[in-house]
């Protein structure tokens, strides 16, 4: 299950002019997300300073129930522009783990693993924009105590990615 704010997204077709079912345009995505966003950019640059800048304009919501996954792709449904430039695709994980395989090559052995916990955020730009990458599966009870108390979210995992089209 997917939604998004700043600009129509279909998962079949990208980001095509495309209306939502209510004909309704997205909503624009939060300033506070975007502020989080930016300042996550920045920090990262402070290690890899070969790290594009970016704003976002797109975020996409990914619902990932207790058996839920993601096939191996590539995002590269922004424009030209952005891709050839390597602004970075940045993810925000909320709820159970993940289970995120990534590499250069679409071979699934050779792809390396880790571990998305909540609250962690992934950032793939620069030369490593073009990652092909997919979520191999969901651990269940990993959540935090907090999520599954106060709000409900229970075997579930929420996946916020943020881009530039």
């Amino acid at each position: 299950m997917n939604m998004c704010f700043g600009r129509n997204w279909d998962p079949n077709t990208g980001f095509k002019e495309r209306c939502r079912s209510d004909g309704s345009e997205p909503p624009p995505i939060p300033y506070e997300l975007v502020t989080l966003v930016k300042t996550a950019v920045q920090d990262a640059q402070a290690i890899l300073n070969e790290l594009p800048s970016m704003h976002p304009d797109i975020c996409s919501v990914n619902y990932y129930p207790a058996n839920g996954f993601l096939h191996l792709h590539q995002d590269n449904d922004e424009s030209s522009d952005s891709l050839r430039r390597g602004l970075p695709v940045v993810s925000i994980s909320i709820g159970e783990c993940a289970t995120f395989l990534y590499g250069d090559t679409r071979i699934n052995k050779k792809l390396k693993r880790i571990f998305l916990y909540s609250g962690d955020v992934l950032i793939f730009g620069g030369k490593s924009r073009l990652i092909y990458h997919r979520v191999k599966q969901i651990a269940q009870y990993t959540s935090p105590v907090q999520l599954v108390t106060e709000f409900g979210l229970r075997n579930d995992r929420l996946s916020l990615t943020f881009r530039q089209f």
